[in-house]
């Protein structure tokens, strides 16, 4: 099998899998050791290397969905209403993990500096090179079977988190990837049309 059949496999695998446990088919270091490959691997705007990342396993990943549901029930109020989001922050708790995605804004801030004519783009740029991170590392994840869902909980939880990993004040939340064992997998997923999102010219 060529690379790049072995690279679009990959591809198809990874899925936003939400029925996730706490056995994970891996060594938590080999988790470590593949976040530590894609920092250093994969590519940012300018090679500014502005991607940050903290991995919490066990307690600690606990912690963070137990503030997150504590931050948003104080947003909802209303324990009723509130209902259906503590029943979801309770199946990221039950993963293994989450790998929290950051971006450092003093390195997007000296790159303005540097090149003012486009300072208006470095933000945008830094959150490119997030993105990229995300993908790398969520595809990695299901190549060695783990199953993974991406999180946008920031800005609501950045203040709390800051405080209790004692994150730098210039470090910004981008997203949070939940990963663990696969209870069960994703289902079948719809497309779109290529032609509706695709153009080809001088073929």
């Amino acid at each position: 099998m060529s690379d790049l059949k072995k690279l679009q496999q990959l591809a198809e695998k990874r899925r936003s899998i939400y029925a996730l446990n706490d056995q994970l088919p891996v060594s938590k270091d080999e988790i470590v050791k593949m976040v530590e490959h894609a920092i250093l691997h994969t590519p940012s705007a300018f090679n500014s290397q502005s991607t940050r990342i903290v991995v919490l396993f066990d307690t600690d990943h606990n912690k963070l969905w137990d503030l997150t549901e504590e931050t948003l029930r104080d947003i909802v109020g209303d324990e009723e209403k509130f209902a259906p989001t503590k029943q979801k922050i309770g199946g990221f708790r039950a993963a293994a993990g989450t790998i929290l995605f950051f971006e450092d804004q003093t390195v997007v801030k000296n790159l303005q500096e540097a090149a003012p004519l486009y300072a208006d783009k470095f933000p945008i740029w830094a959150e490119h090179t997030s993105a990229m991170h995300q993908y790398v590392l969520w595809t990695a994840l299901a190549s060695i079977d783990v199953g993974a869902n991406l999180q946008h909980y920031n800005p609501v939880i950045d203040n709390k988190v800051a405080e209790t990993w004692g994150i730098d004040d210039h470090w910004d939340l981008t997203a949070q990837l939940v990963f663990g064992g696969i209870e069960q997998p994703a289902g079948d997923k719809e497309f779109q049309p290529i032609v509706e999102r695709m153009k080809v010219f001088g073929a």
